[in-house]
This record gives C-alpha cells, structure tokens and sequence, in this order.
C-alpha cells in the first residue's frame, strides 16, 4: 500500500478501508488531503482482491470541510486555472461501492465526499451542511448538484443559501444519507454492509451501482437541450403554424395531420 501522510489504509478481508487522518484539523481538505484520499480509494477500486471499500473519519469529525487557510489563497486564476475541486470527482466514478462511515462533524466538503459515496451510514453524533454561502462562495466539489438530485430543489435551495446544518435524523429522513444508527456504532455497520455487498457476485454489483448511477446522475443539460430542440423542431410543422394563427384568430384550429 502507498504510504499517505493523511490517511490511514488497511484490509480487512475483501473490504479496503480508508480513514482521514488529520486530527488536529478536523480532517480538513487541503490539496493533499484530496488528493491522498481520491488515490486511496481509486488503489482499492484497482484491487481485484477488494469488493467494497469504507471511508471514515475521526471521532470529532468525519471530515469538517476545506481548509480555510488553503481556499483563502486561491484566487479565480489559479483555482480556474487548476480547475480546482475536479479532482476529487474520480471518488464517484469508483466502479465498486464506496460506503461513507460517519461519526461528527461533514461540513462542506465532507459533505459534498460524503455525496460521492455510494451508502452513507451516520451515527448518531453526526452533523451534515454546506454552510460556504456563510463564506461569500458555494460548494464546489458537486454539493449543489448531488444535494438537490437527494432532496430536491427546494430544501436544496435552502441550505445551499442559508448555510444550516443537518442532523443524522434530518440527514435519514430527507433521504440524503442510507441510515442513522447509535452512537459509536457507525463504523461497525458499516463494515458489516459492506461484507454483505462485497460477498456478492463481483460483476452484478459493479452492474447494479453502474445502473443506479445512470438513473441517478444523468444530467439535467442533456434533457434540457433535447427539449429545446424539439420545441425548435415543432416551430417549423404545419400544425403549429394552425394552432397559433386559431388563437390569434379566436376559431378552433383545424389540424390536418392529426
């Protein structure tokens, strides 16, 4: 295994699990950070021998979003430049399932992560929010997009613009996380999940996250622009000519080719 300065890697069995280690920082994201935890979990989605992998956090925090010190020092050129936040988007296109193991604060970015994965299963003690507005930005690790596909738009649109935050009942309840279980037991369930899915048949279950992934994430630009061109398609039909000059007309339309 590589040797990472902010995570911890280990095996248990066909299960590769990864856990932030940055705890005099709450496990905030600085580039490092994001990087070493992508790399982490796309090495055991390399490994044959591994069927799901879990991410966790510390006891205070699974992770309590971007280093402020680091987003403070960015400025559009650089963070355009870098295309600064992409990288982290290989988390969610692991082809295996990645289960989020959360116990504390997942502010921000351990939000938007906790998004990324597959099943997020939070104890008790668990807090969830996008409070960047309260910062003068937005999310910008797919937070926006991935909360409203969860919760639809109108509560995303509330915590998106009021920055307020989501206990682990409120997280269960409006479907963003899988389950809430007892306090300290967040870990072991997860584990216990993903022994259950990694003992299934390797190539249905990439199938069935592939298939829920497709229904889930496909993108609203694609139908809205085939929408556009049909509406643009129908403007040049006889029918649409007849229609509109009835209205103008205040007659019934007479439609010849229906």
């Amino acid at each position: 295994m590589a040797d990472y300065e902010f995570m911890i890697t280990e095996r248990r069995g066909n299960l590769g699990i990864v856990t932030f280690d940055r705890p005099d920082a709450l496990n905030a994201l600085n580039e490092q950070v994001a990087m070493e935890v992508t790399d982490a979990l796309a090495a055991f989605d390399a490994n044959d021998s591994i069927g799901c992998m879990v991410l966790a956090g510390g006891d205070k925090a699974f992770c309590a979003g971007a280093d402020l010190k680091w987003i403070a020092s960015q400025d559009f050129e650089s963070a355009y430049r870098t295309d600064l936040g992409a990288y982290m988007d290989k988390v969610a296109e692991l082809r295996k399932p990645v289960i989020a193991a959360v116990r504390g604060f997942a502010f921000g970015g351990g939000t938007e992560i906790s998004l990324m994965c597959d099943i997020i299963v939070a104890d008790t003690t668990a807090r969830f929010g996008l409070p960047e507005v309260t910062l003068g930005v937005i999310p910008g690790a797919g937070g926006p997009a991935r909360l409203t596909r969860a919760v639809g738009k109108a509560k995303a649109m509330y915590f998106i613009l009021t920055g307020d935050t989501i206990s682990a009942e409120g997280a269960e309840r409006m479907g963003i996380i899988t389950k809430v279980v007892p306090d300290g037991t967040h870990l072991e369930e997860a584990l216990r999940i993903g022994s259950v899915i990694a003992g299934n048949p390797r190539l249905a279950v990439l199938a069935g996250k592939e298939s829920v992934n497709q229904q889930a994430e496909t993108p609203l630009a694609p139908g809205l622009k085939l929408e556009r061109r049909l509406f643009h398609g129908l403007l040049g039909t006889a029918d649409q000519k007849e229609g509109m000059a009835a209205f103008a007309e205040k007659r019934k339309p007479n439609y010849t080719k229906y």
